[in-house]
């Protein structure tokens, strides 16, 4: 393929920092339309739903950021983000499945909650609880690791970064009550010094 690349984005989205990561990775330019989360009109005009990133490749048209980045690997497979072994490719598949599908119940849970007219304390801090596990087991992950799954940035990386950068600092401008919940409910402590070092790596990389 060898389209011009088009990316639909809105600020402070996690998921479009997952495929900024990428495409800079990638060494790929890309042309980038800003939407208003107040207006989604152009977005839903070019994909038919209302969210992003969306991916226009030439004629085609990705959205979903997981689908975004496995398009992006066929496309441009070097520098991979995938690994070529099927066994290593089948764990950094499940890992990534894992955090849509599992990590990220908790923070959606907690922000449903919040909008309820009395939130239950006691579920926020259950759900929360289980965040802070969490981090345990990531920080184990990436012990003696550069990045998740080795010494480069893969599509793991990627995937991960946006919402567990929260852990470390959040932008003073980005007031989303969802990444606000990823700050106070990841806090840091000693006991997360690779998981810190990870961040920090994965931050000091560029965007598209």
């Amino acid at each position: 393929m060898s389209g011009a690349l088009t990316l639909y984005r809105a600020p402070f989205s996690t998921n479009v920092e997952r495929v900024a990561l990428a495409l800079a990775y990638k060494g790929l330019s890309v042309q980038s339309v800003v939407i208003d989360y107040g207006d989604r009109r152009e977005v839903e005009r070019v994909s038919g739903q209302p969210l992003v990133p969306v991916l226009v490749d030439g004629e085609l048209v990705v959205h979903d950021s997981t689908r975004i980045l496995r398009h992006l690997e066929r496309r441009n497979p070097d520098p991979p983000l995938f690994p070529s072994a099927p066994g290593e490719r089948a764990a950094m598949d499940i890992f990534i499945d894992w955090f849509n599908r599992v990590w990220k119940v908790p923070p959606n849970r907690i922000e449903a909650e919040l909008a309820q007219t009395s939130p239950d304390a006691t579920i926020i801090a259950e759900l929360g609880s289980l965040m802070r596990e969490r981090l345990f087991l990531l920080n184990s992950l990436v012990q003696g690791r550069d990045f998740l799954f080795g010494p480069t940035l893969s599509a793991a990386d990627c995937s991960a970064f946006p919402f567990l950068k929260f852990a470390l600092r959040r932008d003073p401008a980005d007031d989303e009550l969802f990444h606000r919940i990823l700050d106070e409910q990841q806090p840091l402590t000693d006991s997360h010094a690779a998981l810190a070092g990870w961040i920090e790596r994965v931050d000091a990389l560029p965007r598209a």
